[in-house]
């Protein structure tokens, strides 16, 4: 190492004793051009005549970007067949979540990563689903708007909680409240496609109800279709392909508020996303026109068997308290 280099890196040579020029050498080198007032002109020494070499930069301090998952064509095609199905499926019954997380999961993409990347695709499906709907005079938008929008805060405040409410209590109660829902689509007579008499109020189940199933949507989501058909049929007193309709459309909210929320928290894989997404618009788009071709015949045992699904898939879950006290 020349003495050039050593002065420029601040290395004091015990040989070469240049007192106060070389402390202010090194300063100047990390400080270029914060030098000491009172400080003298500083006389450079040069070796041979050689003109002293200039300090090098200080190398800029680089983070490299997260590692994003990668996505292989394979992979892609199986994900967009996946939510093909699962678009098919929830258009008419709900519980495409049953589909798309599991097989997103066993792809290897991580968990938070696999919650928003599913609201992203989920919107296409509610999305053609709800258009097709529309297009059929099954729902009307115009008037739905209100019940939208606080799906939307609902889905929007339970995905902002998703890391401070613990999700125990609702992985041990949701098997059964599934499976109750599943029972009554299977077993109870007369579920067809006629409107009942509504035991609430439309105010007060756009007020409290949707945006309680809009809060559970954006918190933990599956069976969110099945609560509110259930709620629709219920509560509102409407036919079965009715409520399937308005249900497609307030999912949709629910989605989008939960959307928002992981978008600003940058979970969204945007390619694997949106070909999922492709996958559930037309799933959406053929399950919808069977579901009006067919209505109660075909959506009462899809329902059942998607809520009894869902309730088995939960229940034996590993994450499950109930699950691991009977496992003890």
């Amino acid at each position: 190492m020349t003495l050039e280099e050593q002065q420029c890196h601040g290395i004091v040579n015990a040989r070469v004793r240049v007192e106060n020029n070389l402390v202010h050498e090194n300063e100047s080198c990390f400080l270029k051009d914060r030098k000491p007032a009172e400080a003298p002109p500083v006389k450079r020494p040069t070796r041979s005549g050689r003109k002293r070499k200039r300090c090098p930069p200080a190398p800029a301090l680089s983070r490299s970007p997260p590692r994003l998952f990668e996505a292989s064509l394979d992979l892609l095609l199986i994900l967009f067949a996946a939510a093909f199905v699962a678009g098919f499926v929830d258009s008419i019954a709900g519980g495409a979540g049953l589909i798309t997380i599991p097989v997103m999961l066993i792809a290897g993409i991580p968990p938070l990563q696999t919650l928003g990347t599913n609201k992203l695709q989920g919107i296409f499906g509610a999305a053609s689903a709800t258009i097709s709907y529309a297009r059929g005079g099954r729902v009307d938008p115009r008037t739905q708007w209100p019940m939208a929008l606080l799906a939307f805060g609902g889905g929007a405040l339970g995905a902002a909680l998703a890391t401070v409410i613990s999700g125990d209590i609702l992985l041990a109660v949701l098997p059964f409240l599934l499976a109750g829902i599943g029972l009554y689509f299977a077993l109870r007579s007369g579920l067809d496609d006629t409107d009942r008499q509504q035991r609430l109020a439309v105010p007060v189940f756009a007020g409290l109800v949707v945006p309680a199933i809009g809060f559970y949507d954006g918190l933990f989501g599956p069976g969110t279709g099945s609560f509110f058909m259930i709620a629709f049929v219920t509560l509102g007193g409407l036919g079965m392909l009715k409520a399937t309709a308005r249900t497609k459309m307030l999912n949709l909210s629910s989605n989008l508020g939960a959307f928002a929320v992981f978008l600003a928290g940058g979970a969204i894989l945007w390619k694997i996303g949106l070909v999922m997404g492709v996958g559930q618009f037309l799933g959406a788009q053929t399950g919808s026109r069977l579901a009006m071709k067919r209505g109660a015949k075909i959506i009462r045992p899809l329902l059942a068997v998607s809520s009894l699904a869902m309730a088995t898939k939960v229940f034996l879950d590993e994450q499950n308290p109930v699950y691991q006290w009977l496992m003890m």
